[in-house]
């Protein structure tokens, strides 16, 4: 089973989703969703993290969380394990309740954070379980129109104060807010079989990205590829070093021996992984036999020229 790369800092924002092994159901009584709700409370105490949206269907769930503890897996490994437990007593079962390992997206707070609490609150109407969001018990959205301090444990707070600074309008402005139709953008990316690593913007992004580049590259997670150098920089560094023009990377003149278009090739296959055929192309290069002949030979000269590595790994300094 593939692994989902786990990015985890202080105060970072997720939308957390997992389903019922087989889409089988998860909840099956009311009774099933309190226990689930009282098990978010709890542990939201236990392991210092602000829970801002839920919403609970009969074979899966959504949660936008943030946590100030960088501590999305410890969380999720208490919720999803003990609700198993709970499930499997209840029910007399036994082995695994969800199908696997749990989905989580990084989010831009300022830039998707409030419409995901509409995307996630306004799940069951897409579903047609309900017309009225209202008339749904198990999602958050009644938490943000209510007084009670029973819901005290939410983060509706900081929610509502995004929407409206004044506390007496909060309330209608986030009726308003929720009448409104969920974002495109998030149709689109909610209705693809795969799902991003991030949603934010570009700068956000490549902010994360840079941070975490340094992680090791691993087969068994996937998305970690999503968290390399791209082909970008890695142009960006190499002309930035020998003080060229994209351009004289791009250009291939026969027996004329162009060391910063081969250390641009060789590093980009290094770092980001593309494909030969995928390198080829982007240098214009006909056959990607021909690409991995230019990198065999950079390794080879780099092993016997002390000065050819040191520049190497100069620019591997600024990719860095």
């Amino acid at each position: 089973m593939t692994r989902p790369l786990r990015i985890q800092y202080p105060n970072a924002w997720y939308h957390v989703m997992n389903r019922g092994r087989s889409r089988a159901k998860i909840f099956h009584a009311p009774e099933d969703y309190l226990a689930f709700v009282a098990l978010l409370r709890e542990a939201s105490f236990l392991w210092k993290v602000r829970i801002a949206a839920y919403c609970l269907m009969s074979n899966h769930y959504h949660l936008l969380l943030q946590t100030p503890g960088a501590n999305l897996s410890r969380y999720m490994r208490h919720i999803n394990g003990l609700y198993t437990q709970y499930f499997n007593r209840t029910y007399k079962s036994d082995g695994p309740l969800f199908r696997g390992r749990y989905k989580s997206i990084i989010v831009e707070q300022d830039r998707y954070l409030l419409e995901l609490v509409c995307y996630i609150h306004r799940n069951p109407l897409r579903a047609g379980l309900t017309k009225r969001l209202e008339d749904y018990r198990w999602t958050s959205h009644k938490a943000y129109l209510s007084e009670s301090n029973q819901w005290n444990w939410l983060h509706k707070e900081f929610v509502l104060s995004m929407l409206e600074e004044n506390k007496n309008k909060q309330k209608q402005s986030y009726l308003e807010f929720m009448k409104k139709e969920e974002s495109d953008t998030l149709k689109t990316i909610y209705e693809k079989s795969t799902l991003p690593l991030f949603l934010g913007a570009r700068d956000f992004i490549d902010d994360i990205r840079h941070k975490y580049s340094g992680k090791t590259m691993r087969k068994e997670m996937p998305q970690s590829r999503e968290m390399a150098i791209d082909k970008i920089d890695v142009e960006h560094a190499v002309v930035k070093y020998y003080k060229l023009e994209v351009e004289d990377l791009l250009k291939s003149r026969r027996g004329n021996y162009n060391e910063a278009r081969n250390v641009a090739i060789y590093l980009m296959r290094k770092h980001t992984g593309t494909k030969l055929r995928d390198i080829g192309i982007h240098f214009g290069m006909n056959n990607y036999s021909s690409v991995g002949s230019v990198i065999t030979r950079t390794k080879q000269e780099m092993v016997k020229n002390r000065n050819l590595r040191q520049r190497v790994q100069e620019v591997e300094k600024l990719l860095a």
